[in-house]
């Protein structure tokens, strides 16, 4: 038997440590070496890529931004080449809508999913999948309005999707009406469909120009989302293609005009009439509730590129690469919506404050502006099927450049953290202060 004594223990004792130390010089020396978040581009010669996501990120990783973009516009500048894009494929994510799911019907050209969004004054990162969802861990995403916002919230589903794809767990068949839950970061997204932002009903389904005609109660809250808001931590709202279309607008359930509803004595108003009022009720929708918390983003109007006649007159968008910001300007419809939209966040946000809310802007119009083509246009169904759908130069072909709009978010709230870390500094201070 050999002896147990302390000569022995400590020839066992070093050379144990001297494995251990080997063993952890030799981690070290591979965590140097492979980066982390390596994220590959899904072209089309790629296969589908699984990619765990890691456990847990520091805090402070998360929401540190360099201090020039505390001051930088990041949504004025112009559209870049990125040979990375895109980062996914339409056959790599199921959330794409048919109508908007280019590659698979076939659109011959493939560099509008290759452009990435440059301001003047900084850099906007490519979107991290990993640090959004470490900061929207435990929380709730909702987005509300049209099929534009249903079209964004799917692109932010195949943004994610390289980390994680979540559950249905909506609590209706109504696919106007989804709840996603990702349950690694116990995140929940949800779409409301409200085009109007205000309660409507449809009591004709042809109209005057065969698009419906609407009944729209500017005054009165679209309870299918108000009544939801306090269920969510971040409120994404959007609309104002509907408004072009036939519609009466009441007040206190009376008439009170109307848009092309071709009524005689009945006041014919332009489409931002009703929009402004409808915007309004939105916001006083969420400043009532008394128990929400969380933060409002109005997500900017983006514009329509029809060319050579109106929507259902022919038009179609058939460029093939993003405008600089010099060959084009906001007009016509499209900057009266974007001004009535910011007149009305104006408003909102100072009564918002007042109640000791958050309102933010997610002033996408601009960029989009530049970016003719990124539509579908005819590549929203095969050619020979026998359907009756106008060129779609209105949503966004996924992957494409609508992809941008979760750079922009990541963006936010990633500042949305920097200032709630500033004001708990600032509120540490005064109470030290008192004491």
């Amino acid at each position: 038997m050999k002896p147990h004594g302390k000569n022995n223990q400590s020839t066992v004792f070093h050379g144990s440590t001297s494995k251990i130390l080997l063993i952890v010089t030799l981690t070290l020396i591979t965590l140097a070496v492979i980066p982390f978040h390596t994220f590959p581009s899904l072209s089309s010669n790629h296969s589908d890529t699984a990619i765990s996501p890691p456990a847990t990120h520091p805090e402070d990783t998360v929401i540190t931004i360099d201090d020039n973009h505390h001051k930088c516009d990041v949504f004025s500048g112009e559209w870049i080449p990125n040979p990375d894009a895109p980062y996914y494929q339409n056959t790599t994510c199921w959330a794409i809508h048919e109508h908007q799911n280019c590659q698979k019907y076939r659109r011959p050209d493939s560099d509008y999913m290759k452009w990435r969004w440059k301001p003047d004054e900084c850099d906007l990162p490519i979107f991290n999948p990993y640090q959004f969802l470490e900061i929207v861990r435990d929380k709730s995403l909702a987005f509300v309005g049209d099929s534009v916002g249903r079209n964004q919230m799917q692109s932010l589903i195949c943004m994610l999707s390289r980390v994680e794809y979540p559950i249905d767990a909506s609590t209706t068949k109504d696919d106007n009406f989804k709840r996603w839950y990702y349950v690694s970061y116990n995140f929940t997204l949800a779409t409301f469909w409200s085009p109007f932002l205000v309660k409507f009903d449809e009591p004709d389904t042809d109209g005057p120009t065969h698009t419906g005609l609407y009944n729209l109660y500017l005054d009165e809250f679209d309870e299918a989302w108000t009544d939801h808001i306090d269920e969510f931590n971040y409120l994404i709202l959007n609309g104002g293609h509907w408004f072009s279309r036939p519609s009466f607008y009441y007040e206190d359930h009376q008439v009170i005009g109307c848009k092309y509803c071709q009524k005689d004595n009945v006041t014919d108003y332009p489409m931002t009439f009703g929009y402004r009022k409808a915007l309004r009720t939105a916001y006083k929708a969420i400043i009532s509730r008394k128990n929400f918390k969380g933060v409002t983003i109005l997500r900017t109007f983006a514009p329509m590129h029809f060319e050579g006649g109106e929507w259902n007159k022919g038009g179609n968008c058939v460029r093939k690469k993003p405008f600089k910001s010099s060959e084009i300007q906001l007009e016509g419809s499209n900057l009266e919506l974007y001004l009535a939209q910011m007149e009305e966040f104006k408003w909102a946000e100072g009564k918002a404050k007042e109640n000791g809310l958050k309102f933010r802007l997610l002033d996408i119009t601009q960029p989009m502006l530049l970016r003719p083509d990124g539509h579908p246009s005819k590549y929203g169904h095969w050619p020979e099927e026998n359907v009756t759908l106008y060129n779609d130069c209105v949503h966004w072909c996924l992957p494409g450049p609508i992809d941008t709009w979760s750079d922009f978010l990541l963006h936010m709230l990633k500042m949305e953290g920097r200032r709630s870390a500033e004001e708990k500094k600032v509120y540490s201070r005064l109470i030290k202060g008192k004491l």
